[in-house]
């Protein structure tokens, strides 16, 4: 992504961050750790991982390949996991915010602005799927592995 283009949306950042903000608030809450409340904190240390990314987009490399789907309930298998409707809340803002950012720049042309978009996407996903799997690796609700069950503390998605 242009280096303009990602300056264009750390100066949206304030904007990002309370568009993220009431998405997430008007997300149904199904458990406490799904309480925007207990949410919100993670938002600025998200755009700093973000913004790292699309500064560096060999960051987001992994060695299953550097193309996720969408933020969704795959990623969890009991789908309680709060960090599933805080990052499809955080997608949709950000993707906002780049739209609006590629309207300043007349001479983009489709093929830098889908780029634009893959890259974010990329960045996006690439964190969230960390996090969520990182969260769900504590979770009491994750099927136990073929070889025995596995063992976790007593943690809760939902």
């Amino acid at each position: 992504m242009r280096e303009s283009l990602v300056s264009a949306l750390r100066i949206r950042r304030p904007t990002v961050r309370g568009q993220w903000e009431a998405l997430l608030r008007a997300e149904k809450v199904s458990s406490p750790l799904g309480n925007p409340d207990a949410l919100v904190h993670l938002i600025d240390w998200t755009l700093d991982e973000i913004f790292t990314a699309l500064t560096n987009p060999l960051s987001c490399h992994r060695p299953a390949g550097p193309h996720f789907n969408a933020i969704d309930r795959q990623e969890c298998a009991c789908g309680r996991n709060p960090l599933l409707a805080y990052f499809a809340a955080g997608e949709q803002a950000l993707r906002e915010a780049l739209i609006l950012a590629q309207s300043g720049f007349s001479p983009l042309d489709s093929l830098e602005r889908d780029a634009s978009f893959r890259e974010l996407n990329l960045a996006l996903h690439h964190i969230a799927r960390r996090e969520i799997e990182a969260f769900c690796g504590v979770c009491q609700f994750r099927p136990t592995s073929p070889a025995g069950p596995v063992q976790s503390l007593p943690v809760s998605c939902g």
